[in-house]
C-alpha cells in the first residue's frame, strides 16, 4: 500500500492521490491545490519548462514560447505518433506527454515524501469512440509512458469507478447509483451498486452494471461556444470575392485547444495572406491574421473558457478581447451557449438512456446520481442528465478530486 498511488491524468487538470490513515488523499501539486492543470509552457526566453498553473501564467505574461494542453486527447489518435516543433526542435507527442507525467509523479512523491512504484490510472470508458483497436492503443501508449517515468506496477480504472469507490466512502446504505463523470474531454457513466459492506470486497466486477462514455467534454463545449459566438468576428462563415465560404479550418483549430497550434505554421499564415487579400470583409479577416501573428489563440481559448463557466451560474457575461485588433467587448447570453451545445448534450442524454436500456435498469430504480468532473457544472448538461433519471437524488462529489480519490482506493485493493 505505501508504494502505490492513484493518479488521475485529465485533459484539463490532473491529480494524485495515496491512501494514507487519518490523513488527506489528494496530495499537494501546485500553490497548496490537489490539481495541477495539465498545461506545459516552453519558454524559449529563458529556455525552461513550466507546468500547470506556472505554465498558463508565463505565457499570459507574453514570454516567448509554445504553450501545450489538452495533451490526454492525443491518446488514440494517429497524432500520438507524431512530432510538433519545440524551440527550433522537434519533439515526439510521446515524449511531451511523458514530460508532463513524470512531472506529475515527481511533485506527488515530493509531497508524500517517498517514490511510488505502482499506480492505477484512470482511463475514460472510451479514448476513441466506436474503435475498439484505437481506444486499446491509447491506454498501452498511456502504459508504456507510466512505465517510461518510473512505474514498475501499472493497473487502470474507470474513471466513473473510480468516482463511484470515492462516493461509496461518504455513505451509510446501499445505493444503486449513476456515475456522471464530465471532464474535459470525454462524458462517462456508470452504473453500479455501492454499500459499506460491498467496500469489503477485492473484486467489484459483479457490483457494476453497466459503463458507458462518449468523447465529449468541456473543451468540446469551449469549441463550440468559441465557433458561435467569437469566431464571425474573426471571418468564420464570411465569403470570399468570389463567393466561395472561407475556409473553416482555421476556426476549427483554434477553437480546439490541441490543435490551437496548428494554426501558426508557416503553410498556414501564407494561406491566410491570400484569403484576407480575396476576402469581402477584409476587416475581419485581418483581425484573424493579427490574433494568429501575435500567437495568441490559447489566450482567446482561456477567455471563452472563462466564459463557459460564467454561464453555468449566470445569465449573461461579458468577454472583454482585448487582445483583438481592434479590441472587443462582446456579451455573450446563456441561450446562445445552449444552442452552440445543444446538439453535444442531446449526444449526452442520449448515451445516458442508452445505457439504462442496455443494463435493462428502470430510471425510477435508480437512487442517485453523482456529479463529478470539472464539467459537469454545467447547468444545460446537468438536467438533460437529471432529466433521464428525474427521481434520483442529485448529489455533488468534488468535481476535480473525487476520481484520484477513488483510483487512490482502488490502488490499496490492487496492490496491497
Amino acid at each position: 500500500m505505501g508504494n502505490a498511488c492513484g493518479v488521475d491524468f485529465g485533459t484539463s487538470n490532473s491529480t494524485m492521490g495515496w491512501v494514507r490513515p487519518g490523513q488527506q488523499t489528494m496530495l499537494v501539486l501546485e500553490e497548496g491545490k490537489p490539481t495541477l492543470p495539465s498545461v506545459v509552457f516552453f519558454n524559449a526566453d529563458d529556455d525552461e519548462v513550466s507546468y500547470g498553473r506556472a505554465a498558463l501564467a508565463d505565457y499570459l505574461a507574453g514570454y516567448e514560447g509554445r504553450l501545450m494542453r489538452s495533451l490526454k486527447s492525443l491518446l488514440g489518435t494517429s497524432l500520438m505518433d507524431g512530432q510538433t516543433e519545440v524551440a527550433g526542435r522537434s519533439l515526439s507527442f510521446r515524449m511531451l506527454l511523458a514530460q508532463f507525467i513524470g512531472e506529475l509523479k515527481r511533485r506527488g512523491e515530493q509531497a508524500a515524501g517517498r517514490s511510488f512504484d505502482s499506480v492505477v490510472l484512470g482511463r475514460p470508458v472510451h479514448f476513441i469512440d466506436d474503435d475498439a483497436v484505437a481506444d486499446k492503443a491509447g491506454e498501452d501508449t498511456l502504459a508504456e509512458i507510466a512505465r517510461s517515468v518510473g512505474f514498475r506496477h501499472i493497473a487502470f480504472q474507470y474513471e466513473p469507478i473510480a468516482a463511484a469507490f470515492d462516493y461509496e466512502s461518504q455513505i451509510d446504505r446501499e445505493e444503486l447509483v449513476l456515475i456522471a463523470d464530465i471532464g474535459g474531454g470525454t462524458s462517462d457513466f456508470s452504473l453500479v451498486r455501492l454499500s459499506p459492506g460491498r467496500a469489503m470486497k477485492p473484486e467489484r466486477r459483479d457490483d457494476i452494471l453497466a459503463t458507458a462514455g462518449v468523447h465529449i467534454g468541456g473543451t468540446d463545449f469551449d469549441k463550440y461556444l468559441s465557433l458561435a459566438a467569437v469566431m464571425p468576428l474573426l471571418g468564420y462563415g464570411t465569403q470570399l470575392l468570389s463567393g466561395v465560404e472561407v475556409p473553416s479550418s482555421y476556426y476549427f483549430n483554434l477553437a480546439t485547444w490541441h490543435t490551437i497550434n496548428l494554426a501558426y505554421t508557416r503553410k498556414m499564415t501564407a494561406q491566410l495572406a491570400e484569403l484576407v487579400r480575396d476576402a469581402k470583409e477584409q476587416d475581419k479577416m485581418q483581425r484573424l491574421q493579427a490574433l494568429i501573428e501575435d500567437r495568441a489563440g490559447h489566450w482567446l481559448a482561456m477567455q471563452v473558457e472563462e466564459a463557459k463557466i460564467g454561464l453555468s451560474s449566470e445569465d449573461s457575461v461579458v468577454l472583454d478581447l482585448d487582445r483583438l485588433s481592434p479590441p472587443a467587448a462582446l456579451d455573450v447570453p446563456r441561450q446562445l451557449f445552449g444552442r452552440a451545445i445543444s446538439h453535444l448534450v442531446d449526444d449526452v442524454g442520449n448515451t445516458v438512456t442508452g445505457m439504462l436500456a442496455d443494463a435493462g435498469v428502470r430510471q425510477e430504480q435508480i437512487d442517485t446520481i453523482f456529479f463529478t468532473g470539472g464539467s459537469s457544472g454545467v447547468g444545460l448538461l446537468r438536467e438533460r442528465i437529471g432529466a433521464v433519471v428525474p427521481s434520483a437524488r442529485k448529489v455533488e462529489g468534488d468535481l476535480f478530486g473525487s476520481i484520484g480519490a477513488g483510483l487512490a482506493l482502488d490502488a490499496v485493493r490492487k496492490f496491497a
